[in-house]
């Protein structure tokens, strides 16, 4: 499933005020807020079962899965 040049089909964004940025196969997906969100976005582009820890698959930029704006503040990262 990898993307363009070996490089992961799909990259969440380092966390930044008002989400994460979602790219998937160089486009555009728009800003997710949370995990949710995310997996909307793989559903919209016809990728409902992927594997959202697969580094092959998906970059995570700035921090994995659980970290989200609202937790930029926090020093566990909300977990």
């Amino acid at each position: 499933m990898d993307g363009l040049d070996g490089y992961p089909s799909v990259v969440v964004h380092a966390a930044q005020p008002g989400g994460r940025r979602v790219t998937i196969r160089g486009e555009d997906a728009g800003l997710a807020h949370s995990l949710a969100d995310v997996v909307e976005f793989l559903r919209r582009a016809g990728l409902e079962d992927a594997p959202l820890h697969d580094p092959d698959f998906i970059e995570w930029r700035g921090g994995g899965s659980a970290i989200w704006p609202a937790h930029l503040d926090d020093p566990d990262g909300g977990i």
